[in-house]
Formats: structure tokens, C-alpha cells, sequence
């Protein structure tokens, strides 16, 4: 009776260490890539003014998941990465996603790149004079 019950203890802690953390065995390269494409999905999400809530409630997952992906969480299953694209931007490719060639996204950019242009002192003006 002791021997079935240390195999059982010794079978239930092998199952319960083979969770992994998959942050943990990523390289560091493909860990930047993950997280890459959470920014990604936030910028567009943000591009096409989509609230968090309501992209995951389309989804089907919930905000916590949501709040996940946009931060690069590589333990996600790619399935609730691409309900979450197709929630926030219905049609939109994976492919699209990462040229950065969606509309909403290229005008978020524009807007960002754009620069108050302030008229120049007169000290600023004499340093022009040659």
C-alpha cells in the first residue's frame, strides 16, 4: 500500500512540473517578436479607436487575455491572438498587421510623426544671418 501511494506522490508531482513558463524557454529574440506583436495590436487597436473590453468581449476572451496579448504573453495560443486581430480589425491579416499597412495604422503614424513648427527667435534669426 506504501509503494502505490509514493508512485502516485511521485506521478503527481512530475505532472505538476511540467508546466512551463514559455517566457522562460524562448530566446531572447523571438521573446522581442512576441511582445512586438502585442505593441503591434495595441497601436492598431488604439489606431481604430476599439476599446480594450470591447475588442476581447468580440473576441470571445476575456479583458485579462486581452491586456495579455497586448503585452506579449508568448504562453497565449496564436487561435486567441488572431480572434483578437480579426476583433479589432475585421479582415485584417497577420501579414498586414506586421507591414504596418493597414489604413488606421499608416494615419496614427502620420499623426505621431507631425511636428509644431514655432517661428524662430530673433536671436535664433541673427545666428541665421551670414
Amino acid at each position: 500500500m506504501m509503494l502505490v501511494k509514493s508512485s502516485f506522490d511521485s506521478l503527481t508531482d512530475d505532472l505538476t512540473n511540467m508546466k512551463v513558463r514559455q517566457s522562460a524557454v524562448l530566446s531572447t529574440h523571438l521573446a522581442q517578436e512576441v511582445v512586438h506583436l502585442g505593441q503591434l495590436l495595441a497601436r492598431l487597436r488604439h489606431a481604430r479607436h476599439v476599446k480594450q473590453a470591447d475588442a476581447a468581449l468580440r473576441a470571445g476572451l476575456s479583458r485579462n487575455t486581452a491586456y495579455r496579448i497586448e503585452k506579449g504573453d508568448p504562453g497565449l495560443a496564436i487561435g486567441q491572438v488572431l480572434r483578437y486581430l480579426e476583433a479589432i480589425a475585421p479582415g485584417t491579416t497577420l501579414t498586414s498587421l506586421l507591414l504596418e499597412s493597414d489604413p488606421a495604422l499608416v494615419s496614427l503614424q502620420a499623426r505621431e510623426s507631425t511636428k509644431r513648427v514655432r517661428d524662430l527667435s530673433a536671436a535664433e534669426l541673427d545666428g541665421l544671418n551670414f
